[in-house]
């Protein structure tokens, strides 16, 4: 029987590799969003998912978006939480609208998404959660530190839900990539791109597939034996400085 699947933040970036390969692996896939209706349009015409709207900083939206995915393919087996936001700016000058809203997004939403179906899972005796943090929530960085904690804490989260659900074969585990090609690292200015690829040893940006190969293997039978960790793939950036 196919396994079911969610991924938050699944219509574009990152989310959109992982609801690709998941899909090919013959997982029965919904991809969460929040505002973007026509990447949503273009990700379910063309990949054949549902796309399921709704914030995730809100439990009420989670809710919503988790009840829709179990009525239309069946109870979620496999939950990737992996929506996120960044509204930079260095501390001395951040305002509180942009510490809680990187924080609920970030980091909220993974108490308001597992917990729509971690009981359903611990029922079933099985289940894969993935949470994609980042190489910032393990070194940090300037400009960041709203972000930088709410990936950090991701980290924490996966580790304490991973040894709460061993037993019930519910795995839990985090992938932190570091700078990949999409949209939203695109749009840095070509000279910041340039010192950050230079900061990189295997020289070049990560690619989406390389992220959703990881999280396929992750969801998977094969995986079994794997919980509580967290997966860096930064192309040895995190070796540097």
């Amino acid at each position: 029987m196919a396994r079911v699947a969610l991924v938050t933040g699944g219509t574009r970036g990152i989310g959109r590799a992982i609801v690709e390969r998941l899909k090919a692996d013959g997982c029965k896939v919904a991809a969460g969003y929040s505002g973007n209706d026509a990447a949503a349009a273009a990700c379910a015409k063309e990949l054949g998912v549902m796309v399921v709207k709704g914030n995730v900083g809100s439990f009420a939206d989670c809710k919503t978006a988790a009840d829709a995915v179990a009525a239309e393919l069946g109870p979620i087996d496999i939950l990737v939480n992996n929506a996120g936001i960044t509204r930079d700016g260095v501390f001395h000058r951040m305002s509180p609208e942009q510490w809680s809203e990187v924080i609920r997004v970030n980091m909220d939403s993974l108490f308001n998404m597992t917990r729509q179906v971690i009981e359903g899972m611990r029922e079933r005796e099985w289940g894969r959660v993935i949470n994609i943090s980042s190489i910032n929530g393990q070194k940090g960085q300037i400009g960041q530190t709203n972000y930088s904690a709410a990936k950090a804490g991701v980290i924490g989260f996966t580790k304490a839900l991973a040894l709460e659900n061993a037993k019930k074969g519910v795995t839990v585990n985090c992938v932190a990539p570091g700078y990949i090609d999409t949209e939203m690292v695109q749009a840095v200015p070509a000279k910041v791109l340039e010192g950050i690829i230079g900061q990189i040893p295997v020289g070049r940006l990560g690619r989406g597939d390389e992220i959703a190969d990881t999280v396929s293997f992750l969801a998977g039978e094969r995986a079994a034996y794997v919980t509580g960790t967290t997966l860096s793939l930064n192309g040895g950036q995190y070796l540097v400085g």
